[in-house]
């Protein structure tokens, strides 16, 4: 674990060759194995994360939400826990699964109770309201279904990304399997 300098670490359980950054702050919950966690990100008690998860920049994670090896969340990821807050009453709080391997872009906003598949991917800025399927590409306000990453033209245009960069992509974008 890098030694950080100005988190908060409250009986918190690390496993090991996790990586936690300065100006986090973590209360009673379980870190996995080679986990990164960046500066600025706040989980509560009882979160549960897994082994090889990558965590950016200024993202909350309430009580109530489990995340799976393997997942990566963008930065400014927001987790909500309840349907109803209020100052007054009692806190319903309903739990939250991320599946192994999911992905969810900078900027989403993750409702409580859902449930994000495995190798699901989750658009930038999209606000998930609804159990998103396993291997689901889903994008939006509400976030809604748009493919499928198991897809060969989504395999074919991630694949000409990664080897050519953004401005690099080929195709006429009506082919892209997204909107």
């Amino acid at each position: 674990m890098k030694d950080p300098k100005y988190a908060i670490l409250k009986e918190v359980e690390i496993g090991e060759g996790a990586k936690i950054y300065d100006q986090v702050n973590l209360y009673k919950c379980k870190i996995g194995k080679n986990t990164k966690i960046d500066a600025f990100v706040y989980i509560e008690e009882g979160v549960e994360i897994g082994n090889n998860v990558k965590i950016r920049p200024f993202t909350f994670i309430p009580s109530g939400v489990k995340i799976e090896d393997d997942v990566f969340i963008g930065p400014n990821v927001v987790f909500t826990n309840d349907k109803y807050p209020r100052v007054r009453g009692k806190w319903r709080e309903l739990k939250t699964v991320v599946k192994k391997g999911a992905s969810i872009g900078a900027g989403a906003v993750i409702g409580p109770g859902v449930t994000i598949g495995r190798y699901a991917l989750v658009g930038a800025g999209s606000v998930v309201t609804k159990d998103v399927p396993d291997y689901a590409i889903v994008v939006g306000n509400p976030a809604r279904i748009i493919g499928d990453v198991r897809d060969e033209k989504f395999k074919k245009k991630v694949k000409e990304f990664l080897e050519n960069g953004p401005g690099e992509l080929k195709g006429d974008e009506s082919e892209w399997p997204w909107p």
